[in-house]
């Protein structure tokens, strides 16, 4: 059985979460099924959750592979997605919102449908690539904790599939701004990940050492 506490459970739930962004998803299936019939709106939104998982899956099982065939070592891989981690957070917090940016890059190309932009890179964003392949290290996961984690994937994904069919009540709701406060407030969230990244790459390395995390 895989070895991992409550704690490890809901980091790495949290952190799929704020980079898949569920919510912040809505304004760009709003834009893409602006000349899609309502009555297709569940196979637009299932469509575009299903590429986006064979996306992250496909991460999550063959990333770190590739990766490492160019000669990286962990700590460094560790340290340079904290970093990347980390600047996507902060355009969450102070620059345009995921799904401003992700509208316009829709509407300059003249694209609208469930590949683009809703499963990349809305659902599967660069950033839950490789947040994926940085919980699934094979180097300190077993095969039994990377099913969890993969597990947890499947979660997320059905969470985002769900509030997708729920898009209509909840557009009355949040709206764009609201979408847009929530989307800044998972920056945070995912800016201390990064920096925890961050942190246990040094130690990987043999940098440093920390301390067993306490509440």
């Amino acid at each position: 059985m895989p070895d991992l506490d409550i704690a490890t459970l809901v980091r790495e739930f949290v952190t799929l979460f704020v980079v898949i962004d569920p919510v912040g998803t809505l304004p760009v299936f709003y834009f893409a099924t602006r000349g899609v019939p309502a009555a297709l709106h569940w196979r637009f939104a299932l469509r575009g959750v299903l590429v986006a998982g064979a996306v992250l899956f496909f991460f999550l099982v063959a990333g770190q592979i590739l990766l490492e065939g160019v000669g990286l070592r962990l700590g460094s891989f560790q340290i340079a997605g904290g970093i990347i981690l980390f600047l996507f957070a902060l355009t969450m917090i102070f620059g345009d919102a995921k799904p401003s940016r992700e509208i316009e890059e829709a509407e300059r190309d003249h694209m609208a449908g469930a590949v683009f932009p809703l499963a990349m890179p809305s659902i599967a964003s660069p950033g839950a690539m490789l947040a994926v392949v940085i919980l699934t290290d094979n180097h300190r996961n077993t095969v039994s904790e990377q099913m969890v984690t993969a597990a947890l994937l499947v979660l997320v994904l059905a969470i985002t599939f769900l509030i997708l069919l729920l898009a209509r009540p909840l557009k009355g709701i949040i709206g764009n701004t609201g979408a847009n406060v929530v989307s800044r407030v998972m920056g945070i969230v995912l800016a201390t990940v990064a920096v925890d990244s961050i942190l246990s790459g040094f130690e990987a390395l043999g940098v440093m050492a920390l301390p067993d995390a306490g509440i």
